[in-house]
């Protein structure tokens, strides 16, 4: 999608962020050896999506009808 602005808002860039960081927290902690410190970053992940979607909620987000439906021409003109 040439020139689209899809995932380039506040509320996509921060859950992303924190997803990012949850699963870099998991992935520590499972080379550690550390079930407990595995789940909290996978709760922190979960919590990247959360927060997503309520900064979506509070307009921080791609709005429904940003992009317009494209219309193709007949091939009767």
């Amino acid at each position: 999608m040439a020139g689209s602005s899809h995932g380039h808002t506040p509320a996509a860039w921060t859950g992303v962020i924190i997803a990012f960081i949850g699963f870099c927290v998991s992935g520590a902690f499972m080379v550690l050896a550390s079930p407990l410190g595995f789940w909290a970053g996978m709760v922190i992940v979960v919590l990247g999506g959360v927060v997503g979607m309520a900064m979506r909620a509070a307009g921080l987000g791609q709005q429904k009808n940003a992009h317009p439906t494209h219309q193709v021409a007949s091939a009767e003109s």
